[in-house]
C-alpha cells in the first residue's frame, strides 16, 4: 500500500475517533455534572468551580432519611418488570406468527409497526387514560403496567429478524417429529433466540423505568408512585433543591446502570442483528 495512502486512512481513521470521543464527552458531561453537584452543598451548587470541594454527603444523607427510596425503585421495578415481560411475550408470539405461521402477513405487519413507531405516545394517551379509568385500574399496577403492552412495535420488529434467522430446517425437523407449532416455538426457536430476547427485554425495561407521562397520568397517589414522579418532589414553590435532586437521581440511577452493563453487549448484537436482514 503507498505511503500516501496509509497516511490518507491514518488520518480518516483519527477524525472519526475524534468525532466519537466528542461525541461521547458530549453526552456523559450531563451525567457527570449531575454526580458532582450531587456532592455539592446548596452554597456551591451555582459555583463556578467544577468539583465539588469541600465534598459532602448531606444530600444523600437526607435523601436516604425523608425520601421513600425503596418505595419509589420497587414500584418502578414491579411496573418495568411487568412491561418487558407483557412485551416479550407478545412479541415473541408475533415474531413466531409472521415468520412461520402466516408470512404472507409479515410485510404489512412491519410496516404497520414501522408506522406505529413514528406515532407519538402523546396522541393516544387520552383514550387510553380513559378506557383505563373506567376499568378501574387507576393507582394499581395494571394501569400503569397494561395500558404500556400496546407499545410493542420495535420489540416486534427486533425480534422477526431473529426469528427469521433461525434454520427454517430445525423448525422442519421439528414438524415432522410431529410437534405442534407452540412445542416448536418453545423447544426449538426460543432456544436459539433466547440472548436477543434478553437484550429486548432490558432494552424495553430501561426504557420503562424512565417512563414519566403515564405514571404521573395514572398512579399519581405518593404510595402508588415511580421514581421519575418522586424526583419531581425535590422542585418545589420554593425553588429546586439541586444538590439533593442529583443525589436521588444518582441513586434511582445505579439499578439502571447496573442493568445495562450486565447486558450491554447483547443489546447492542440485537440491534445489529436486526439490521443485517433484509
Amino acid at each position: 500500500m503507498p505511503l500516501a495512502e496509509r497516511f490518507r486512512r491514518a488520518g480518516a481513521l483519527t477524525l472519526w475517533h475524534l468525532v466519537l470521543a466528542s461525541t461521547s464527552a458530549a453526552m456523559a458531561f450531563p451525567v457527570a455534572w449531575a454526580l458532582v453537584t450531587s456532592f455539592k452543598g446548596p452554597q456551591d451548587v451555582f459555583t463556578p468551580t467544577p468539583l465539588p470541594w469541600p465534598a459532602t454527603l448531606d444530600n444523600y444523607a437526607a435523601v436516604l432519611r425523608f425520601w421513600p427510596v425503596g418505595l419509589l425503585i420497587g414500584n418502578t421495578f414491579v411496573m418495568s418488570v411487568g412491561v418487558a415481560v407483557g412485551q416479550l411475550v407478545i412479541a415473541v408470539l408475533a415474531a413466531y406468527a409472521l415468520v412461520v405461521l402466516n408470512p404472507r402477513m409479515r410485510p404489512a405487519i412491519l410496516t404497520a409497526c414501522t408506522i406505529a413507531l413514528a406515532v407519538p405516545p402523546q396522541a393516544v394517551i387520552i383514550p387510553q387514560f380513559l378506557l383505563t379509568t373506567r376499568l378501574g385500574w387507576q393507582n394499581s399496577q395494571l394501569g400503569l403496567i397494561v395500558p404500556q403492552l400496546g407499545a410493542s412495535a420495535l420489540a416486534v420488529l427486533l425480534l422477526v429478524e431473529h426469528v427469521a434467522a433461525v434454520p427454517a430446517s430445525q423448525i422442519e425437523a421439528a414438524a415432522l417429529q410431529g410437534a405442534r407449532p407452540i412445542e416448536t416455538l418453545w423447544h426449538v426457536v426460543l432456544p436459539t433466540i433466547r440472548p436477543a430476547v434478553l437484550a429486548v427485554g432490558i432494552l424495553v425495561f430501561i426504557t420503562t423505568w424512565n417512563e414519566y407521562l403515564w405514571p404521573l397520568l395514572i398512579a399519581p397517589r405518593s404510595h402508588d408512585a415511580t421514581v421519575q414522579i418522586g424526583l419531581a418532589q425535590f422542585q418545589g414553590e420554593g425553588g429546586t433543591d439541586f444538590g439533593s435532586l442529583m443525589a436521588a437521581s444518582t441513586l434511582t440511577s445505579l439499578p439502571i446502570v447496573a442493568v445495562y452493563l450486565i447486558a450491554s453487549r447483547r443489546i447492542i448484537d440485537a440491534f445489529i442483528r436486526a439490521g443485517l436482514r433484509p
